[in-house]
């Protein structure tokens, strides 16, 4: 329409161009024409996507007609907090390069875990509401006394900051140990021992990141810095 641009219709047109497809595309301009169109067709939205004669549907049905990934309702992906990490680790060899290694090559591995905390704390952050309601979940301190999952996000934040920086560590490891730990036993309890099949709330609560390994890995993290932070601190 005039005065609205389709998303979905600009994407479709893209990627029947590049499969190779010669392509009309035919334009409903009022709302009275898309009202008709989805009348004739018994269709619900736009755009619909034909080939020859044969209707294909909307853009989610065109990518499956191509063979590419689409999530449905419900489906399971790590590719949020994997992307997390993968960033955690190129900020953390990025401050390795801003400093000419002066730290040395074995500070990666810290600033990767900072780094990472701080990322997945401000996912949290963006909702704390669903996130502490998907923590409710499964999180054995949560179940208790709700406002555990309010208070969670600023926790791990303050955390990952303190360590990152290398300041206030009598603040910074009790912290880590202490949501890394109750994190770690919640993961395991609901996953490993209750055999339970749940969403994780480690990148908010708006993913469909499955509760498991990787959930696992972000609390033994935490546990693990402060551990080696600790370590340092007597030695």
């Amino acid at each position: 329409m005039p005065e609205h641009i389709c998303p979905y219709g600009v994407k479709s047109l893209y990627l029947l161009k590049k499969q190779g497809y010669e392509v009309i595309d035919n334009h409903l301009t009022t709302r009275a024409e898309t009202d008709a169109f989805k009348a004739e067709y018994a269709v619900e939205t736009t755009p619909q996507s034909f080939i020859g004669e044969q209707r294909i549907g909307g853009h989610t049905e065109l990518r499956k007609y191509f063979g590419q990934t689409v999530l449905e309702s419900g489906d399971t992906t790590y590719k949020p907090v994997l992307a997390i990490f993968a960033v955690g680790l190129l900020l953390a060899v990025a401050v390795g390069v801003l400093t000419s290694w002066s730290m040395g090559y074995f500070m990666v591995l810290p600033h990767f875990i900072s780094i990472t905390m701080v990322l997945l704390a401000l996912m949290k952050l963006r909702d704390v509401e669903s996130f502490s309601t998907m923590f409710l979940n499964y999180d054995v301190l949560a179940k208790r006394w709700v406002p555990y999952g309010y208070i969670y996000p600023y926790a791990e934040l303050t955390a990952g900051l303190l360590m990152f920086a290398g300041i206030l560590s009598y603040v910074s490891i009790p912290l880590a140990l202490f949501i890394g730990g109750i994190g770690t036993w919640s993961v395991f309890k609901a996953v490993y021992i209750e055999k339970r099949e749940l969403k994780c709330a480690c990148v908010g609560g708006d993913t469909n990141v499955p509760l498991g390994f990787v959930s696992l890995t972000e609390n033994l993290m935490m546990v693990g810095m402060a551990v080696w932070m600790l370590v340092i601190l007597v030695l």
